[in-house]
């Protein structure tokens, strides 16, 4: 089901996707006692999730239709077309604007990496689905 271009079924998945790996990657499973060191909180301290939870649900949306909108303008039909277009957003568009946030905010090479490794690896899953999902 498609609307102005945009994979419905799939923009839902992709978003999805994208809050069950934020999940994931920011529990202590992964990488989240190492994140909520670098940014010097504890569970504590952080508060309540409401409002970064909703946020992120948007921004994962957001995210979601984006790709799906990218996807429609330059028909990418094929698995190999939706990772080189995942990798291309993730490696050469947001791994470098995190760099220079990083850079700028004095983050530290371990946050940068929990930060954007997220990032990049979220997108790349999410184009996968896109691709899947018609």
């Amino acid at each position: 089901m498609e609307i102005f271009g945009l994979n419905i079924l799939g923009v839902i998945v992709a978003t999805f996707i994208g809050m069950i790996l934020g999940a994931l990657w920011y529990s202590p499973v992964l990488f989240g006692k190492q994140w909520m060191n670098c940014i010097g909180k504890t569970p504590e301290s952080l508060g309540s999730a409401t409002g970064p939870m909703i946020g992120s649900i948007i921004a994962s949306l957001m995210t979601a239709i984006g790709i799906s909108l990218i996807f429609s303008l330059i028909a990418v039909e094929s698995l190999s077309q939706g990772i080189t277009v995942g990798l291309t957003l993730g490696v050469l568009i947001i791994f470098p604007a995190m760099l220079s946030d990083s850079l700028f905010c004095g983050w530290g090479n371990r946050l940068l990496i929990i930060q954007s490794g997220y990032r990049v690896i979220s997108v790349l899953l999410m184009s996968i689905a896109l691709v899947y999902i018609v």
